[in-house]
């Protein structure tokens, strides 16, 4: 049997990611206990029903004590206040990471209020569903897709390595990516078409009563794909939203940019732009099934 990467896991946040952390810690083996940790009490007492941590916490403090391992898996927008509350508690050579989809704002955020001896290793699993809560996790949700780990500048490379193992023990692909880059990247990949699903689902929402009524009766695959991305957390996706506000922002601009000249081209009667656009969708979709990520 594989050895145990980490004797005590503390999870903090018993939602999708936090949850699935959990099952695949237990299934594989890769963590000897696994402690969990929610300010909601009935999400706490849900964990206990479904037996996928060997012991809930309500109070932080007492949820890291002696974890070798704490991962912060709240919004974005949390991840600060968390870290004040739990950092006087943090073992020696504990590792600290997190599962937020913004990095340069946890590293800002979360990486003064690190004790010395405590190695931050900030984590992005790239993998998730439209649903929320530990009901919806699963073990296997992390099997074949990437976990982007983004330590900051003199991090020990030995805590990396443990991270990396974790992850890889659940499935998962992992990369070393430079934090603004990551955001970037995010931006493009993850945060713009949450941001159009759920402006395209408002806009339907504004229409008239029975232009809306057939909207929803006959939606076409495209807007059921739409729907399934805007029925995503609204809290976790509006601290995302805020915490990449530069890098968001900068590709909705060039986006805004690429819709006007379609926009031009089909005002225009221009075929072969249009043509050349949908191509080029379809050599990415290729591309994705391809690397097995579609």
């Amino acid at each position: 049997m594989a050895e145990v990467v980490f004797q005590r896991l503390t999870l903090i946040g018993l939602g999708l990611i936090g949850s699935s952390v959990a099952r695949a810690a237990k299934a594989t083996g890769a963590v000897g206990e696994v402690v969990a940790c929610d300010a909601d009490a009935a999400v706490l007492a849900r964990v206990a029903e479904l037996g996928i941590a060997d012991r809930v916490e309500s109070d932080p403090a007492t949820a890291v004590t002696g974890a070798d391992c704490v991962m912060l898996c709240v919004p974005v927008g949390a991840l600060a206040e968390v870290a004040a509350a739990i950092a006087p508690h943090l073992a020696q050579d504990a590792v600290l990471t997190d599962v937020g989809s913004t990095k340069v704002s946890v590293i800002r955020d979360v990486g003064p209020l690190v004790p010395a001896g405590v190695h931050f290793v900030p984590g992005h699993p790239l993998a998730g569903t439209e649903f929320s809560g530990p009901d919806a996790g699963f073990a296997t949700l992390f099997e074949g897709r990437w976990t982007l780990l983004v330590p900051p500048p003199g991090t020990e490379a030995a805590a990396v390595d443990r991270m990396t193992a974790l992850w890889r023990r659940f499935g998962s692909m992992t990369e070393i990516m430079e934090p603004a880059h990551h955001d970037r990247v995010l931006a493009i990949v993850s945060h713009l078409p949450h941001l159009l699903a759920f402006t395209i689902c408002g806009t339907a929402d504004d229409l008239a009563d029975e232009s809306r009524q057939e909207v929803l009766r006959f939606a076409a695959s495209g807007f059921r794909d739409f729907t399934r991305i805007a029925a995503s957390d609204p809290t976790m996706w509006r601290d995302v939203f805020l915490n990449n506000r530069e890098a968001l922002l900068e590709m909705l601009a060039r986006f805004t940019e690429d819709a006007q000249a379609m926009a031009r081209a089909i005002r225009w009667g221009d075929s072969a732009y249009i043509e050349d656009r949908v191509l080029r969708g379809r050599k990415i979709r290729r591309s994705l099934i391809d690397l097995k990520q579609a």
